[in-house]
Order: C-alpha cells, then sequence, then structure tokens
C-alpha cells in the first residue's frame, strides 16, 4: 500500500489558501474604501471682539506661541487667542499686508505695501528690529525655510524681493512676469505663486531667485488664496469666479475644480484632518470646506455660514481651528468718477475674530 505522507501536507496547503481567499473575500466586502466624512462639522466656537479702526487684510497664525498676527492697516495685531488679550503690536506698517513667521530663526516679517518696505521684528518680544526696502507694492510674504530668505510678492511692481532672513539684506528683486496674489513654500527649496492678472501659476526656484514654470489654472478666474499639501504636491486655490482650483505641482495643470461662496481672498489646507478651506467674504460670508479624499479625488462637503466681510483666515494645524476676522459695515458711498465702485465704510470699534472649530 501506497505511503500519503506527501499527499496530506499538499491537501492540508491547498484548504488553507482556500480558507485565506474566503476570509478575505469577506473583509472586502466588510471593509469598504475609505469615504469623505457625511459633514466637516465645523461651526462657530467663538467671536472675540478687539474694536478698533481700520481695515485689514491676511493673518497668519504661531502655533507654538498660540498667537494670532492680524493686519491692521498702519500695525499688525498681536492676540492670544487663548486668553483673548491683545499681547502686542507691530507698529508703523503702512498699508500692511501680510505677515510672515521664520520660528527657526526667532523672526517675523510684514509687507507693507504703502511703503514698499518689510519689518523684521522679534518673535519672542514683538520688538522692531529694522525695515528693508522691497519692490513696488509688496502684497503676500512667506518664508522659505530651505534658503533662510523672506519673499515678498510686489503687486504693482509685478516682481518678488528675495531678503535674508537672518541678515535682513535684500538678496534680490526679480520678474515675475504678471501680479502676484499669494505665495507657499514647499519646504524643498521651490515657492508657488498665483499670477491674478493672468490666472496663472508660477514656480520659484528659491536659490536662483528666478522663475523656473508656468501654467495656466484652467478654469480659475483672478485667483487669491492659495495653500499646499507638501506631502501630496498638491495646490488649493480660491478663485474670483467662484470656484476653488486644485492643482497637481508635478504634472502642472488643473485636477479638479468645485464651488465655493463669492468674495474669496484666503484659502487653508490642514494635512491633518484632509481639509481644505476658502474663506468668501461675500453674500453674508461662509468658509467652504473640502475633503481631500485622495491625491485625484475630494469631496465639497460644506459651506459653513460666517459673516460679511470675513475673506482671509489662518488655520491651527493643531487644535485644526480656524481664524477669520470681519467687521460690520456701513452703506456704500454712491460712485463717482474717481471711485467707480467705492467700499462701503468700516463701522468703528465692531472688528472680531470668528473662531471656528469641530
Amino acid at each position: 500500500m501506497p505511503s500519503n505522507r506527501f499527499a496530506y501536507p499538499v491537501f492540508f496547503a491547498a484548504a488553507a489558501a482556500a480558507l485565506a481567499f474566503l476570509l478575505g473575500a469577506a473583509r472586502a466586502q466588510q471593509c469598504p474604501p475609505i469615504a469623505a466624512p457625511v459633514s466637516s462639522g465645523y461651526h462657530l466656537l467663538k467671536t472675540i471682539p478687539l474694536g478698533g479702526e481700520g481695515r485689514w487684510d491676511l493673518l497668519e497664525f504661531d502655533s507654538a506661541t498660540r498667537r494670532l498676527f492680524i493686519s491692521r492697516s498702519t500695525k499688525v495685531v498681536v492676540l492670544n487667542v487663548d486668553t483673548e488679550q491683545v499681547v502686542g503690536e507691530i507698529p508703523d506698517t503702512q498699508g500692511v499686508h501680510g505677515i510672515a513667521l521664520a520660528p527657526d530663526l526667532g523672526r517675523g516679517f510684514t509687507s507693507n505695501g504703502g511703503a514698499n518696505t518689510v519689518t523684521i521684528f522679534d518673535l519672542s518680544t514683538l520688538r522692531v528690529l529694522g525695515t528693508v526696502s522691497t519692490g513696488d507694492g509688496p502684497d503676500a510674504i512667506v518664508y522659505d525655510p530651505t534658503s533662510k530668505r523672506v519673499f515678498t510678492m510686489n503687486g504693482r511692481g509685478k516682481s518678488a524681493t528675495a531678503i535674508d532672513a537672518a541678515t535682513g539684506t535684500v538678496a534680490g528683486t526679480f520678474p515675475l512676469g504678471g501680479k502676484p496674489e499669494f505665495a507657499v513654500a514647499d519646504g524643498e527649496g521651490d515657492i508657488y505663486a498665483n499670477l491674478e492678472d493672468l490666472g496663472e501659476q508660477v514656480d520659484i526656484d528659491t536659490r536662483k531667485l528666478a522663475v523656473t514654470a508656468r501654467w495656466p489654472i484652467g478654469g480659475c478666474e483672478e485667483p487669491s488664496g492659495l495653500a499646499i499639501d507638501r506631502e501630496k504636491k498638491l495646490l488649493f486655490t480660491g478663485c474670483d469666479n467662484k470656484v476653488m482650483a486644485i492643482l497637481g505641482t508635478g504634472a502642472r495643470k488643473t485636477i479638479k475644480t468645485l464651488p465655493i461662496g463669492p468674495g474669496v481672498d484666503g484659502t487653508a489646507f490642514d494635512p491633518g484632518t484632509g481639509f481644505a478651506f476658502s474663506s468668501n467674504g461675500g453674500d453674508g460670508g461662509t468658509l467652504t470646506v473640502v475633503h481631500e479624499d485622495s491625491k485625484k479625488k475630494f469631496s465639497l462637503m460644506e459651506d459653513v455660514p460666517t459673516q460679511q466681510g470675513a475673506r482671509t483666515m489662518a488655520l491651527d494645524p493643531k487644535t485644526h481651528e480656524v481664524y477669520l476676522v470681519t467687521a460690520k459695515f456701513g452703506p456704500a458711498p454712491d460712485p463717482t468718477a474717481d471711485q467707480p465702485h467705492p467700499r462701503a465704510p468700516v463701522l468703528p470699534d465692531t472688528f472680531v475674530v470668528l473662531v471656528f472649530g469641530r
């Protein structure tokens, strides 16, 4: 009678493989791919009244110190969001637009569009360390940790100015070929800026101080706010035609456009949650929330009501809270030849910080 010592292992191996296949199929049926959340959960947590006069522009948040930096026409107001107290100001920033922080150097920088300068201040004490001249009309400002340089996007000059963040010396001013609106650093030596007048995206080499690539932002008119997912190499830009355009930095093209509210001027991306945001100041104000399902798939979550004029924002990546600012407005004056589109005046002492979270 022949031996079956080889047949039994083969039989059991085949049975084990079949069982593994059936269990895997069952698990696949029980665990479908992760879908986007049903709701972002974002809502108004609190309102912090600050008052004061004047308009505002861009915001910047320092998670380490819990400080929100707010541009206010001729100064930067610094708010501790936990105590809800103003802890200091950066004075004499005529026409200030943006704030950039270099925590590794302990310095901060403001772009002063009315004076064509950058103010350098101590990030701990808020003491002013000096000023530096830039190109014409510095607007957005961004710090590149790779080159240790701060870059201003000069709107009127259609250029960018690079400043050595440690020494405060100007490394150079170079043309961009259009009017820059906002910029983000990828942490690898490149800065991406959107050109508002051309609807283009440009890639800036922070060491060479030159534009190395440019491409049209498909489906986007007058891009403004810009945010980046550094891991997936994606850009999120808010557009005046009420869409958020999502671009790949490698493919250099628009992957997706999604509808947002009117009056956008700020965009943010939270790598901890996969949410992208646009702050829209028109028609009562909304915060559009988009979820990044994958590198090529995105879900429009909702438009969270905010307040009229809340068009710029800052994000705390640790708590995932979003900060917006606005005020109440009076009736707009009648148009004139000099001012065909007059802005409604800001009512005194109505300026507030809106805190949104989950």
